[in-house]
C-alpha cells in the first residue's frame, strides 16, 4: 500500500503515482464503448471513435447529447476516465451517474458544472433513494479536469456508497435504514452520461449563461469498467462472482464489502477540509427544523 501524507511534494508525487498506478489498471480492464453503449440522444453529436475505446458528447445550440449503458447493475464499482470541456464552459453541465426508472428511483450523481475561462469546475453528488434526493454535496477539484483524464468512480454495496476521484475518496455514504432513511439496495441502475444546457442554474445560480460562440462543447470518455452484478431481467436476479478476470488478471471483488480504512480515512478528511464547498449536512438555513437524520451521526453522510 502507498504511504500516503498531506504536506509538500511527497504529498503531490504520491497522489500523482497513485493516478497513474490506478490509470494503468483501469486502461488494461477497459471495456468496449460499442460493446458496452448505446448512444440515445443528440445524433451525431455523441460519437464513439477509435474502434471503441473513445467516447465523445457535445453540445451546440441545437441540442445536447447523451448515452447509456446496455447493461443494468444492482452493486459493483464503476469507473470512468472523463476530459471535461476545456475553455469557457459555462452553463454547461456534464452529468455521469447510475440511475433506476420511475416515480421511486434510485440514483448517484457526479455532475460537473462548467465556468468561465479561469474559475474552477464544481463537482456536484447527490444521492436518491426511493424518488428522494437533496443530499447535496459539492467540491472543488484540486487538479484541471479539462486537461487531462482523470478517473471517477462509485463504489456502491449494500452498507454503503463510496465516490472516488483518481481513487482518492471524496465523500461516502452509508446505508442508515436503522434511523429510517432510505437506502439504494433494490432497483438495479443503468449508467447514463449527457452533456447539457443548463445556464438557467448551473453557473453562479444562473448568473453566467452559456456563450453559444464557444460551441461546439465536447467532453471526452475513456477506459469503462464496471466491476459489477449484472442484472438480468429475464431471470430478475443479479449475478456477480467473487473475482473478475481481466486478461491474464485476477481481481477481487473486494468493492462487495469495501469500507473506508484509516488511510483513506485520511485522504477523504483533507478532500472534505480543503476542496469541500457544500454540504446539505451542514445547511442549519435549508434545515431550519432539523438537519436530516443521517447528518448526525456524521458517519452516515
Amino acid at each position: 500500500m502507498l504511504l500516503y501524507y498531506f504536506n509538500g511534494s511527497t504529498s503531490k508525487s504520491l497522489l500523482l503515482l497513485s493516478y497513474l498506478l490506478l490509470s494503468s489498471f483501469i486502461a488494461m480492464a477497459a471495456d468496449d464503448f460499442y460493446k458496452e453503449f448505446d448512444l440515445t440522444w443528440g445524433g451525431p453529436r455523441a460519437k464513439i471513435l477509435n474502434g471503441g475505446q473513445i467516447l465523445t458528447l457535445s453540445l451546440d445550440k441545437a441540442s445536447g447529447s447523451g448515452f447509456q449503458s446496455k447493461k443494468e447493475y444492482l452493486f459493483g464499482r464503476i469507473d470512468m476516465q472523463l476530459k471535461l470541456v476545456a475553455g469557457d464552459s459555462a452553463g454547461t453541465v456534464t452529468a455521469y451517474y447510475l440511475s433506476s426508472q420511475g416515480a421511486t428511483h434510485d440514483e448517484i450523481d457526479f455532475e460537473f458544472l462548467g465556468n468561465v475561462s479561469g474559475q474552477p469546475y464544481i463537482l456536484h453528488t447527490n444521492v436518491f433513494a426511493q424518488g428522494k434526493g437533496g443530499r447535496e454535496q459539492q467540491f472543488y477539484l484540486w487538479f484541471d479536469p479539462t486537461r487531462n483524464f482523470h478517473t471517477y468512480s462509485i463504489v456502491w454495496n449494500p452498507q454503503r456508497i463510496i465516490f472516488l476521484v483518481d481513487n482518492i475518496p471524496i465523500r461516502e455514504f452509508n446505508n442508515a435504514e436503522k434511523l429510517g432513511v432510505p437506502y439504494p439496495k433494490s432497483q438495479p441502475m443503468r449508467l447514463y452520461s449527457s452533456l447539457w444546457n443548463a445556464d438557467d442554474w448551473a453557473t453562479r445560480g444562473g448568473l453566467v449563461k452559456t456563450d453559444w460562440t464557444k460551441a461546439p462543447f465536447t467532453a471526452y470518455y475513456r477506459n469503462f469498467n464496471a466491476n459489477a452484478c449484472t442484472w438480468s431481467s429475464s431471470t430478475a436476479s443479479s449475478s456477480c462472482s467473487s473475482s473478475t478476470k481481466f486478461g491474464n488478471d485476477l481481481v477481487d471483488n473486494s468493492w462487495q464489502t469495501q469500507e473506508l480504512d484509516a488511510w483513506s480515512r485520511r485522504r477523504l478528511r483533507w478532500v472534505q477540509k480543503n476542496y469541500m464547498i457544500y454540504n446539505y449536512c451542514s445547511d442549519l438555513k435549508r434545515f431550519s427544523q432539523g438537519l436530516p437524520p443521517e447528518c448526525k451521526p456524521s458517519k452516515f453522510h
